[in-house]
C-alpha cells in the first residue's frame, strides 16, 4: 500500500474507531507529516519498504530536537506501524523494539491552599462572573482537563446524585463526584445563564458573553485575568488546578486508583506522580521546620 493511502487510513482509525479529539488528530498528521518528509527524502512510497532500519535512521535524524519531540514523533510512528501490522497490510511492526528517548522527569506545578483560596475567592458582580466562579470551582472540585470543562453540556450535571458524566481523551465516559459548594456555584450559574445566552440555541453548560459555547483560549484568558488581579503566579495555568486537586487529594490519604479513576487516568503510573509531590513537599517542610535540618 502507498504511505499516502495508509496514513490516511490510519488517520480515519484514529478519528473514527479511537475516537481522537480534532486536536490530537492534528498533532497525529503533524507529526506523520514530517516521517513522510524523511520517507520522500529517502525514496520510500510503499509502506511494505520500511524496516527497523529507516525507523532509527529517522529518530536519529531528529537528535537536534529534545527528547519530548522526539518521543512524541516517534510515539505516533509506533501507533502508526502497530496499526499497519493490526490491519495486516504489513506483516510485521519494524517499529516495535525501538524504544523511545528517556524524558528528564519534571514534577506538573501545583498551587497551595493559600493561592487556590485567592484565586478562588471571586466577587460575583455580574453573571460572567458567577460563570468564571462555577467553572473555576468544578475545574478544581473535580480534577476536571480544560476539554473536559468546555465540553460539558447541561445534562451532565446530576445534581441530586452530586455528580458529573465526564468524556475524557478517546471520548472516554467517567462519573465523578462533585461537592455541594461545586453544586451551589452551579446553581448559581444556571440562574443566570439564561441572560449571557440570549437567543442562541446552546447546550453547552458554559458559555462565552455571545452565548456560543466558551473556548479553550476563552477559558485560558479568564484564569490568567484572575491570576493578574489577584496577584497570584501568573506562569500557572487552568491545567495548575487539575494537578493541584490531585496533589490535594494524595496530601490528605486518598487511594492512589481512585484518584486515578477520577483524573480518567489510563495508566496507574501517570497518577503516582502526584505522590512525587506529596514526598517533595514532605522534603521541604522538614527541611524548613525541623529544628535538627542542615541549614
Amino acid at each position: 500500500m502507498m504511505l499516502e493511502d495508509a496514513i490516511n487510513d490510519f488517520i480515519n482509525y484514529c478519528s473514527f474507531e479511537k475516537g481522537f479529539t480534532n486536536r490530537s488528530i492534528d498533532s497525529y498528521k503533524n507529526d506523520l507529516k514530517i516521517y513522510t518528509e524523511f520517507l520522500d527524502s529517502k525514496g520510500i512510497r510503499d509502506v511494505k519498504s520500511i524496516d527497523s532500519n529507516i525507523i532509527k535512521e529517522f529518530v536519529k535524524n531528529r537528535t537536534n530536537y529534545n527528547s519530548t519531540t522526539i518521543a512524541h514523533n516517534l510515539t505516533v510512528v509506533k501507533n502508526f506501524h502497530k496499526y499497519l501490522e493490526k490491519s495486516k497490510i504489513v506483516d510485521k511492526d519494524y517499529s516495535q523494539y525501538i524504544d523511545r528517548p528517556k524524558l528528564k522527569k519534571s514534577l506538573p506545578k501545583v498551587m497551595n491552599d493559600g493561592d487556590i483560596d485567592k484565586l478562588l475567592d471571586i466577587e460575583e458582580n455580574s453573571p460572567l462572573d458567577i460563570r468564571n466562579k462555577a467553572m473555576l470551582e468544578l475545574m478544581y472540585g473535580a480534577g476536571l482537563r480544560i476539554s473536559e470543562l468546555i465540553n460539558l453540556k447541561l445534562n451532565d450535571i446530576d445534581e441530586f446524585n452530586a455528580i458529573i458524566h465526564v468524556y475524557g481523551k478517546g471520548s472516554k465516559e467517567r462519573v465523578v463526584p462533585i461537592n455541594e459548594y461545586c453544586i451551589d456555584c452551579l446553581n448559581k450559574y444556571l440562574n443566570v445563564r439564561s441572560s449571557i445566552i440570549k437567543n442562541n440555541d446552546c447546550d453547552f453548560l458554559f458559555i462565552n458573553n455571545q452565548g456560543r459555547q466558551i473556548s479553550r483560549i476563552g477559558f485560558f484568558k479568564v484564569v490568567k485575568k484572575l491570576l493578574k488581579e489577584k496577584g497570584l503566579n501568573t506562569s500557572c495555568s487552568p491545567h495548575t488546578l487539575r494537578h493541584s486537586f490531585a496533589t490535594d487529594l494524595v496530601n490528605n490519604g486518598a487511594d492512589l486508583r481512585i484518584v486515578q479513576e477520577m483524573l480518567g487516568h489510563s495508566d496507574i503510573s501517570t497518577t503516582k506522580i502526584y505522590t512525587e509531590i506529596n514526598n517533595q513537599l514532605t522534603s521541604r517542610e522538614y527541611d524548613d521546620y525541623h529544628p535538627r535540618s542542615v541549614e
